[in-house]
């Protein structure tokens, strides 16, 4: 009996056994990989933890024998951050003032007489667009609205109806673009219906002073505006697009015109719109176009009203009457290859998952209307006979009216010969009675032989902003043209800029179609064509430029040749005029397929003769040994021998707002941050700044004075915020008014855009703040920005005379200026840097990659152009551009957190030289810049981890803990109970 009770105790004991192990082993197994896979994660993506948490404490520790030299190399003038943001914000709204374009003024309706009871209408009163969404926002929580600009003005506002729109606007939210989230994005205007207003309109009655009716658009990076309404607008009519006045804004037009006398349209958009209806409206007195205007720009607007203002602003884009008749309509929007499909692998984070491909579509789109977009063709077109531009335009390009009057007196005017410049003196005198300011635009007209090199009416050459001037007084400007520039590029018989014998026509206007009174053209002959080629080149090129995009070209024809896009001519504007792409034009030929295809490393690995660079070499040098030198000296050379390629990988693949630390030789880690409105990042959104108003705005002001204090203001901010890159200025075109992101850039015109760029690039550079220009090249518009790369068609000509023009024009005219410890006692001596940091962009250049072009990211960026710095690439999520790619074009850091992006190869030499000279561009970027304030010749950098590492280091090791001492427990306690089970048998 005995016998058999123990016998059960032992199997009861052996069943609890394992009934405790099926428990306890799990758990301790699945605490242990949580463990493994936190830390794997931990590890893998600790960049993008960095950015988040922190990413450690650099300490610079200079040599004994430096100590008391001076190394703050930049300096600001400011106490304090909140000082320089007081300042900025004093500085939003003199840019904002200068920038509004009074677009209509009739019925001397403005000034307002002080304390006018005013009532505010339209949803943009109470919903103002301060702004765009995407890398060009910005934090608005604290900015003036538009009903405290005019409060602050001392107007007086009627608040019933100002509330019953805010309450509107809350629980109606107008369209919104979501970042390439095109199926979550919405185009519907949201304006208050009419109903609503005459229900309130008892209310007018003791705030009729003057109806001041705002009409609103917001943009946005990652789509691009409607072309068609239909869905978005209930009250719909049959090709209704977004950038027309929608019926509910026509009824409250209406109602405004009918109960007020006086009525001020305020346009708050940063691109052009139809107006046609409020500028012929005749109860319109004024219309104000205010664009985005950042924190306290609604404040100059209270001015402008108020009469404390005179606005001098112009307009930046030509506001045409239908937008739906200008040449690149047809040609915006979303087409894709009928017969392409494109497969890449997967990445390296998708990898871990799965080995997959995935296939996407091939978009494309084809600039068809080549050099006549924007004033270029109204202005060629009207003299062609071919529109009516008074009924085509409704505000030409560079317009803007004034509260006073001004006379123009042309003064001396000298011509040198084609290798020199144009100069013209032009006296304005302010016939008016307040004081204002005023712009003189200075255009040329280019010998035009049909059948010849295309060539535009008219184009800007160059432009003053006077002082205020004030009544009865004057003031003389000085502008000047290179002769050279007035060359026009001939891709098709001489491959190279070619200045045509014949008569050249400089004519001053106030606006890009009117002439000024009383000033007679200038004619500039040039006897005999010059061609720059071979060894006749530009004065500002490194070298003679000729044709690098022949494989784009290739797709244009001056024919009817099937399958090939028709180029758009003066010659013939009725024949010419483009359309959609249909047929064969829907299908990519194998050329285009080619450029399409995966990069493939191991290949351009093959064809390559290139020695492997030396790695991991012995040298004391530092990167502050490197400030000052230029790009090609020896010195480099020891110091990138002594960086292993892992150090300069991890470096060239962690380029997400920063450049990473490489602690061998003292370089720390920067930040860089967007965006063209000022400081914003998206990730770590507590570093945002004073919001600026948008490009577009301050291309308004035809100021690069303005331009160039902005730039300097962020210098400052920058200093205070250990920041030393600036993704910034951004500097595309307005190829069409849909383009979503508009509000980024600054104009449809290349030489407007260049000067405003240079002028704010050269403001940041004085605070050691390197700009970041963006987007090289041709990013003109967002649909389908990212879907494999859209394929971007335009013929050389076109490429160069007006997508890289602004570029170019950056590019040879930023100067950085870098003081530099010159010897063993200290001594400071100073040289300088041109640009130094470019931002590629996400399209193609016919169908390669923007980034991948080695003939834009290296023959014309850096070997026409003489360019010396690091590119970026737009934001790397997607698989079509290829690092190793990049970086053997001349992009050079991957603005992603590794392992998003990998190498797929970095053994072979030609891979390991493209990491060394993408290394070397980063390097020579950063030594020359703010990065290096506190460095002297010697210093080295220590390390210390940031806490969350300790916390990982620390959780890891008390986990580790506990899961042996679990272990520990589970193995005895079988152990015991096992011992127990035997003895009791």
């Amino acid at each position: 009996m005995s016998s058999r009770t123990r016998k059960g105790d032992g199997a009861r004991v052996a069943m609890s056994n394992k009934k405790f192990l099926a428990l306890w082993v799990p758990v301790l197994a699945i605490l242990a990989i949580l463990v493994i896979v936190a830390n794997v994660a931990l590890n893998i993506g600790s960049k993008w933890v960095e950015s988040q948490l922190g990413g450690g404490t650099y300490t610079v520790n200079s040599p004994e024998e430096a100590q008391g030299w001076d190394t703050e190399y930049y300096t600001s003038e400011f106490e304090s951050v909140d000082a320089v943001n007081a300042a900025a914000k004093d500085l939003v709204a003199e840019i904002a003032g200068e920038g509004i374009v009074l677009a209509k003024h009739e019925n001397q309706a403005l000034p307002l007489a002080a304390g006018s009871k005013v009532t505010m209408l339209g949803r943009a009163a109470a919903d103002p667009v301060f702004g765009g969404s995407g890398s060009g926002s910005v934090d608005t929580s604290d900015a003036v609205d538009a009903r405290q600009g005019l409060l602050n003005a001392g107007f007086e506002v009627n608040d019933s109806v100002y509330e019953s729109i805010a309450a509107f606007a809350a629980e109606n939210p107008r369209g919104h673009i979501e970042m390439d989230l095109p199926d979550q994005s919405s185009y519907n205007i949201g304006e208050l219906p009419v109903s609503e207003y005459e229900a309130l309109s008892g209310s007018f009655a003791d705030y009729d002073d003057a109806a001041v009716v705002f009409i609103g658009r917001p943009g946005g990076e990652g789509g691009d505006l409607a072309r068609d309404m239909q869905g978005w607008d209930d009250n719909y009519t049959d090709g209704q697009h977004q950038l027309e006045l929608n019926k509910d804004e026509k009824d409250l037009l209406a109602l405004a015109t009918a109960e007020f006398d006086t009525v001020v349209v305020v346009v708050n958009v940063s691109t052009s719109m139809e107006l046609g209806p409020v500028q012929d409206n005749s109860g319109v007195d004024s219309v104000l176009l205010v664009g985005s205007p950042g924190a306290t720009g609604f404040d100059a607007l209270g001015g402008v009203l108020a009469g404390e203002i005179n606005p001098s602003g112009r307009t930046v884009d030509v506001w045409a009457s239908d937008f739906t008749a200008d040449p690149t309509f047809v040609n915006f929007g979303n087409f894709l290859y009928s017969n392409l499909e494109v497969s890449y692998p997967a990445s390296a984070l998708e990898a871990v998952a799965s080995n997959a491909t995935v296939t996407s579509d091939a978009p494309f789109v084809n600039y068809q209307e080549g050099i006549y977009f924007g004033y270029r063709y109204y202005e060629t077109a009207a003299a062609e006979g071919f529109i009516n531009y008074d009924d085509a335009v409704v505000y030409p390009f560079g317009y803007g009216l004034s509260f006073t009057d001004f006379a123009w007196e042309l003064g001396q005017v000298d011509t040198g010969d084609v290798d020199g410049d144009v100069s013209v003196d032009v006296t304005v005198t302010n016939t008016g009675d307040v004081a204002g300011r005023d712009v003189v635009e200075l255009y040329y007209t280019a010998p035009y032989t049909p059948g010849g090199i295309e060539k535009a009416e008219v184009v800007l050459g160059g432009f003053a902003k006077t002082d205020l001037i004030e009544p009865g007084q004057s003031q003389t400007v000085t502008i000047t043209l290179a002769v050279e520039d007035m060359a026009s590029y001939d891709y098709e018989t001489n491959k190279a800029w070619v200045l045509d014998a014949g008569d050249y026509v400089l004519s001053v206007r106030t606006d890009s179609h009117t002439v000024a009174q009383g000033i007679d053209p200038i004619t500039y002959t040039v006897d005999e064509t010059v061609v720059y080629s071979g060894d006749t080149a530009r004065s500002h090129d490194e070298a003679a430029v000729t044709n690098q995009f022949d494989d784009v070209s290739a797709q244009f024809t001056d024919g009817d040749e099937p399958g090939k896009i028709r180029n758009m001519s003066r010659a013939d504007f009725a024949g010419t005029f483009p359309s959609a792409p249909d047929g064969e034009l829907l299908v990519a030929s194998d050329e285009v397929a080619a450029g399409f295809a995966p990069y493939d490393a191991e290949a351009a690995a093959q064809g390559a003769d290139v020695d492997a660079p030396t790695t991991g070499a012995d040298s004391d040098l530092t990167l502050v040994d490197m400030r000052g030198l230029d790009y090609g000296d020896p010195a480099w050379d020891e110091l990138l021998d002594s960086l292993t390629i892992d150090e300069m990988t991890e470096m060239l693949l962690n380029g997400a707002y920063q450049t990473g630390a490489i602690v061998s030789i003292a370089k720390p880690l920067t930040t860089e941050l967007d965006g063209p409105a000022g400081f914003s990042s998206f990730i770590n959104a507590s570093i945002n700044g004073v919001a600026y108003p948008s490009e577009y705005l301050v291309a308004q002001t035809w100021n690069p004075e303005l331009a160039q204090a902005m730039g300097e203001m962020l210098g400052h901010e920058a200093l205070f915020k250990d920041v030393s890159g600036w993704y910034a200025p951004a500097m595309n075109l307005h190829r069409s008014p849909f383009a979503g992101r508009n509000f980024e850039y600054y104009s449809e015109d290349p030489f407007l855009s260049g000067v405003m760029a240079t002028a704010a690039s050269n403001g940041a550079a004085t605070k050691g703040l390197y700009t970041t220009l963006k987007h090289f090249a041709l990013n003109d518009q967002e649909d389908n920005r990212v879907n494999n790369g859209i394929a971007t068609w335009a013929n050389e000509q076109t490429i160069r005379e007006i997508y890289l023009k602004p570029f170019e024009m950056a590019v040879k005219n930023i100067s950085m200026p870098v003081p530099y410890i010159a010897d063993d006692n200290g001594t400071i001596e100073e040289t300088t840097v041109g640009a130094t940091a470019v931002m590629s962009s996400f399209n193609r250049i016919g169908s390669t990659w923007a980034g991948g072009s080695h003939a834009l990211m290296t023959t014309v960026l850096r070997e026409e152009w003489g360019f010396n710095g690091f590119a970026i690439s737009d934001f790397n999520l997607y698989r079509y551009m290829n690092p190793n790619q990049g970086i053997a074009a001349g992009t050079d850091l991957t603005l992603t957190f590794a392992p998003s992006k990998s190498f797929d190869d970095t053994s072979s030499a030609f891979a390991q030289q493209n990491i060394r000279t993408a290394t070397h561009n980063i390097l020579y970027t950063v030594a020359n810049s703010n990065a290096m304030n506190g460095f002297a010749p010697g210093a080295t950098v220590s390390y210390t981890p940031p806490t969350w590492r300790y916390i990982q280091i620390g959780a890891s090791v008390a986990l580790g803990a506990l899961i042996v001492a679990g272990a520990f427990f589970v193995i005895r306690r079988v152990r015991r109970h096992s011992a127990t089970a035997k003895t009791t048998s």
